[in-house]
């Protein structure tokens, strides 16, 4: 580990430690500057001028502190939060250390209400000098799309739910879409997954799919299907005049990929189909 040169809010510091007192231990980076890590956090390890790794961010009198703690982001990520209380001037969300993070009223696209989960970056507030959260993310999504072409694998963090379907960030710094009529398994906030670019935008925004291009993955839907009735006792209510809606939301499927399914399973003799529902044979 190598000391930090400068206490750096936000992130993660390696500091000495320089000397302890009632309230905890001091420790100190190359500059000379200090940070008190509160008793409760001390441990018989840390001697003087043994190295530490710890979180620096602002207690509740606005004094920079020290934790061991990890939060759930650090300055400048991206996270799902929960929502602990409500203010008149904002809310606070959980990040997993003692005092929670403020969203400010001018930080929410909508009221935050106790209990939601919130799609949120951390940032610096230049007004406070506080580490808040943030709502509003259009701003630190890069427009100019580099080194992705349609077809290619990406990774993404879905962040909010609209209209027109899923909200994505795109390798950490592009803003994707994945349509409602795209999606055929069930997708939460905060979730991490695998999709491929779909198109790429004038404006910068990116299209994108959770199916690999060109793969029709019939294999893996009859796979479903006969595991479901496997589960079921060899037996499920639908068929193929069941609801688009109905079958995407128990199979994960598009109506079209689930007929299919239906069709290359009672050709191999797998199942049988009638007004009742899907029967397994064998």
């Amino acid at each position: 580990m190598k000391q930090n040169e400068y206490l750096e809010l936000g992130l993660i510091n390696c500091l000495r430690v320089d000397r302890h007192t009632p309230h905890g231990i001091f420790l100190m980076a190359v500059d000379g500057h200090d940070v008190l890590l509160p008793q409760a956090y001390v441990t018989d390890e840390m001697v003087e001028d043994s190295l530490l790794e710890v979180f620096l961010y602002t207690d509740s009198e606005d004094r920079l502190i020290a934790t061991t703690l990890k939060p759930t982001a650090m300055l400048d990520e991206f996270a799902l939060f929960e929502v602990v209380d409500v203010a008149p001037f904002g809310a606070f969300v959980n990040w997993g250390l003692m005092k929670d993070l403020l969203v400010p009223n001018m930080f929410q696209k909508e009221p935050f209400k106790v209990g939601e989960k919130r799609f949120l970056r951390v940032v610096y507030d230049e007004r406070t000098h506080r580490l808040v959260g943030t709502e509003k993310l259009g701003d630190f999504f890069e427009r100019r799309v580099k080194g992705l072409t349609p077809n290619m694998e990406v990774q993404i963090i879905v962040i909010s739910k609209t209209p027109l379907g899923f909200k994505c960030i795109v390798k950490g710094k592009y803003e994707g879409l994945i349509y409602h009529n795209e999606i055929f398994e069930n997708i939460n906030l905060g979730d991490e997954r695998t999709a491929y670019v779909k198109t790429i935008r004038k404006d910068g925004n990116i299209d994108l799919t959770l199916r690999k291009p060109g793969s029709k993955q019939s294999g893996g839907s009859t796979d479903k299907i006969i595991e479901l009735l496997k589960q079921n006792n060899g037996v499920l209510p639908y068929n193929y005049k069941s609801d688009a809606e109905l079958i995407k939301e128990v199979f994960g499927l598009s109506k079209k990929e689930f007929k299919r399914s239906l069709t290359n399973l009672q050709n191999d003799g797998k199942i049988e189909v009638k007004d009742t529902g899907i029967y397994i044979k064998g």
